[in-house]
């Protein structure tokens, strides 16, 4: 990723998994040992971020695009792409701004080489990445995996647990 400026982090599992729920539990825990974190999600839909009927989206129909949104608590740029194809994680991280952040978490895109934490639940009968891709660091499951390769397992219930492997692996935390 030539264009990650700070150690990223990825999270690959089946849609199902509870990727999203993790990461709302993990993100606080590193914010309060003063990490400032940032997230990157790939979405499979054709989302609209902005609705029908509001100014924002009729001028972005009308063809204007980046569209900026800003209010006092935050600010939104939609830009609508050419022709629509999958979108690569690099090159989406050229817009991501990453000057105030120290990590950049992210949803998806698990096809791509970057490192990633794997999430596992047997019980939903799904096999396993990390036999097939080399950037899985780390697999976190609710249930003891005995992996084939040198790699970490979590407990995926032990949000302290992950966020102390990501401290200490990925950031070089004491």
């Amino acid at each position: 990723m030539k264009n990650a400026l700070i150690p990223i982090l990825g999270f690959a599992a089946p849609s199902g998994t509870g990727k999203t729920t993790l990461l709302t539990q993990l993100i606080p825990q590193l914010k309060k040992q003063g990490i400032r974190v940032g997230l990157v999600k790939h979405s499979h839909h054709n989302f609209q971020i902005d609705k029908p009927g509001k100014d924002s989206f009729r001028l972005r129909e009308a063809g204007a695009t980046p569209v900026m949104l800003v209010s006092s608590h935050r600010r939104a740029i939609i830009t609508e792409f050419d022709t629509p194809e999958e979108p690569s994680l690099d090159e989406q991280l050229k817009y991501f701004d990453q000057s105030s952040l120290d990590l950049i978490l992210v949803e998806g895109f698990k096809k791509e080489h970057f490192p990633k934490i794997e999430l596992h639940r047997p019980s939903l009968e799904y096999p396993l990445f990390y036999p097939n891709d080399s950037s899985i660091i780390a697999i976190a499951s609710d249930q003891t995996i005995k992996p084939e390769r040198e790699i970490s397992s979590l407990d995926l219930n032990n949000i302290t647990q992950i966020a102390e492997f990501i401290l200490h692996t990925l950031l070089k935390t004491s």
